[in-house]
């Protein structure tokens, strides 16, 4: 279960950033609500699952999650630059997260 709540944790992370983006710096109401409380979700599923796994495990998925989250969503929905560059430093923060996960036991 704490998986899964890195899991929808990461997945949150991806949905505040976007929005506190939308938010044009908490100037419109309606996407700085879902950023506030989208982050206050995020957080304490992540809380929540470090009660069981290790911090630096919990802390690097759940980031890791919403920095290519983040990434994806500038790029496919904000008109970012996809380069060559960005994506294999995408790519490496994949890895990372995989080699984590597999590294750390339970």
């Amino acid at each position: 279960m704490a998986w899964i709540a890195v899991l929808l944790a990461g997945l949150l992370e991806i949905v505040w950033a976007s929005s506190m983006k939308l938010s044009e710096g908490f100037t419109r109401p309606g996407p700085t609500i879902v950023t506030l409380v989208t982050m206050a979700a995020s957080f304490f599923l992540l809380a929540w699952a470090m009660r069981s796994l290790p911090l630096g495990t919990a802390y690097m998925v759940w980031t890791g999650i919403g920095a290519l989250g983040a990434f994806v969503v500038g790029v496919v929905t904000l008109g970012e630059p996809l380069g060559v560059l960005r994506v294999a430093a995408a790519a490496l923060i994949l890895a990372g997260i995989v080699l984590m996960k597999l590294g750390t036991p339970g």
